[in-house]
C-alpha cells in the first residue's frame, strides 16, 4: 500500500486529515467474515463502511434532507486504499461535506482504524426525483444544513 497513492498527484497518505478533523463520526465492528485470504479486510467491505458513515448524515442526524418524493443515490464513489484493515476490531469512518451544489453535494470521508487512516472515499450524492428518476434541486433547508457539515480547511 503505497503512501503516495500510485502517483496520481493526490495528497499522501501522511498529509491526510485525522479523524477528528471531521464533523461526523461513526463505528462499524469488524466481522471475521469481512477478511479475505490474505487476512486483511476485503477491498469490498470498504464500500459498506462508507454507508455507515453517509447513512449517519443522511437519516440520523440530518434526517429529511430530501425533498418530498426525492431520494438520494450515490453517482460517484472514488475510493483509496492506504493501509490494511485487519480482524479483530472496529473501524471509525469520518464523514464531511466537500461542497454543495444544485442537487447534488460531494462527501469526503476517511475510515481508520487504531488512529491510522485505512482509507479515504469521496462521493457524489445526487437527489432524484422518484417519478422522473432525474436529479431535483436540493431545497435551502437542505443546502444550509448541508453546509454546517463541512469540514473547515484550518483543521487540515
Amino acid at each position: 500500500m503505497a503512501d503516495d497513492l500510485g502517483g496520481q498527484g493526490q495528497r499522501r497518505g501522511s498529509d491526510l486529515p485525522a479523524l477528528a478533523a471531521f464533523p461526523l463520526r461513526a463505528t462499524d465492528k469488524l466481522r471475521y467474515g469481512d477478511t479475505d485470504r490474505q487476512g486483511h479486510v476485503n477491498n469490498a467491505v470498504y464500500s459498506t463502511f462508507l454507508e455507515t458513515g453517509r447513512v449517519e448524515l443522511l437519516s440520523s442526524v440530518a434526517g429529511g434532507l430530501a425533498e418530498p418524493g426525492a431520494a438520494f443515490v450515490i453517482a460517484r464513489l472514488e475510493l483509496d486504499f492506504l493501509a490494511e484493515g485487519l480482524w479483530p476490531g472496529v473501524v471509525e469512518i469520518g464523514t464531511a461535506i466537500e461542497t454543495v451544489g444544485r442537487s447534488s453535494f460531494t462527501l469526503e470521508q476517511v475510515v481508520c482504524q487504531d488512529g491510522r487512516v485505512l482509507a479515504r472515499a469521496r462521493s457524489v450524492v445526487v437527489q432524484m426525483n422518484e417519478q422522473t428518476r432525474r436529479s431535483q434541486p436540493l431545497g435551502e433547508d437542505a443546502v444550509a444544513r448541508l453546509k454546517s457539515y463541512i469540514r473547515p480547511a484550518a483543521t487540515e
